[in-house]
């Protein structure tokens, strides 16, 4: 902790990661085998799509972690914090909408989507304005 907010080292970053992304396996074969008969086959495919940005965005954040530890910046530490806000409101809603039904969850899926668009931007004008 620095000066009253939370420091998140690339190796931190890269953990989380790593455990996202696993997770995200780990969702995917539940839904295929395990809710493939309890779910409405558009409730499996919201599902799906869940474990799918999930993947996506933990990759991204191992990627953030290997900018921020190649190009050391605050840019690539917002777009691993971006990812992980993504992946909460983006994925976190779409979980629960399709375990649930409520579909009222479907407004907060796009602030998930404006935090990984904001978390690529962010890696990319990290990586650009790196110094090597």
């Amino acid at each position: 902790r620095a000066a009253g907010r939370v420091v998140v080292t690339s190796r931190t970053m890269a953990a989380l990661g790593a455990a996202l992304a696993g997770l995200a396996v780990a969702a995917g074969a539940f839904g295929a085998h395990a809710l493939r008969a309890r779910l409405e086959p558009g409730d499996l495919q919201v599902f799906e799509t869940a474990a799918r940005y999930q993947m996506y965005h933990g990759l991204g954040l191992i990627g953030a972690a290997w900018v921020a530890d190649r190009w050391p910046s605050r840019l690539a530490a917002v777009a691993g914090w971006c990812f992980l806000a993504g992946i909460a409101l983006f994925s976190g809603s779409l979980y629960a909408m399709a375990l649930s039904g409520v579909r009222g969850l479907g407004v907060i899926t796009p602030l998930g989507g404006l935090a990984f668009l904001a978390g690529w931007g962010c890696l990319a004008l990290a990586a650009v304005r790196g110094k090597a």
